[in-house]
Formats: C-alpha cells, structure tokens, sequence
C-alpha cells in the first residue's frame, strides 16, 4: 500500500456524496499580504487599509484567489490525495460573500457527477462542487470542478485509501 494515497478511487466517489473536510483555518493578515505578493496582486482592497476604510466593506478583504486555493486545497487528503491524475478545470466559480482577514474558514464537497474516461480505461472523471464557509456558516464560495480520477488498480483493497 502506498502510504501517500488518502484520496478516494474512481469508483468511491459517487454522485450526492457529501464529504465535510475537518481542515478549518483562520486567515491572518500574512496570508493575505503574502498570497497578494507572490501573485503580484496589488490591489488595494486587500493591501491598504486606509484606502478600503473608503469602499463597501470598510476593511480590507482577502485576496479571492487564495480563498480559492484554500477551498479547494482543503478537500485534497479526504478526496484526491494520490488519487487524481489532474485537474481539467474549473466550470464555476463565485465568491458570495467577503472574506475578512481574521475570518475562519471551513469547507465541503459534493460530488455532483461522474463518468467514466473515454481515452483512458483506467479513469474516471469527477465533477466536485466544493463550498466554503465562514465562522458564522455563511457561504463564502462556490467552485465547480472536474478532476481526473483514477480507478482503483487491480491490486489495491478498498479499504486502503482511508476507507
């Protein structure tokens, strides 16, 4: 058994499943300053706090992009931890209410659908709607995704992802 796959196979994932990932995380000021840095991100709603005292949210906000990362980045141990073969891309993505710096994140995926690959015997693809919220259950966001899946080889059990 390999010892890096928690994700689940092809075949686990099944349309309805609910999956609430344990990772919570606050976001603090560093996140946000570094996340908007290392992407080259200046904008000034998530850098000057005297400009943002002026717009709709009277502070700062988090930069959307790192909320995206984190979202969808929290879902990987419980869902594709050594199980994906790829991303092939984002159908949907909206950001329904601000995040704040200070705010504590929490999310959940739901499988919406899944086929099996047409091109690749050996995989499935997999439509995941993941869904963040903050510390008062208030969606923050919603992404649509679809990954490619691999099935679960020939010679692994089913309880070895984590199951």
């Amino acid at each position: 058994m390999n010892s890096r796959v928690s994700g689940k196979y092809f075949e686990e994932l099944n349309a309805g499943n609910v999956y609430k990932h344990a990772i919570t995380r606050t976001v603090t000021e560093t996140d946000n300053l570094l996340f908007s840095a290392l992407t080259h991100n200046t904008q000034p709603l998530h850098l000057d706090e005297e400009f943002c005292k002026q717009s709709i949210y009277g502070t700062r906000i988090v930069n959307s992009c790192f909320t995206l990362g984190l979202i969808t980045g929290v879902s990987v141990n419980d869902l594709t931890l050594g199980t994906t073969l790829g991303n092939l891309g984002y159908e949907e993505i909206s950001f329904t209410k601000p995040v704040l710096i200070g705010d504590t994140l929490y999310a959940e995926t739901e499988i919406i659908e899944k086929r099996e690959s047409k091109s690749r015997p050996n995989a499935g693809i997999v439509k995941f709607e993941h869904r963040g919220f903050n510390q008062r259950g208030e969606m923050v966001c919603k992404i649509v995704r679809t990954g490619l899946m691999s099935k679960r080889p020939p010679n692994v059990s089913s309880n070895a992802a984590g199951n």
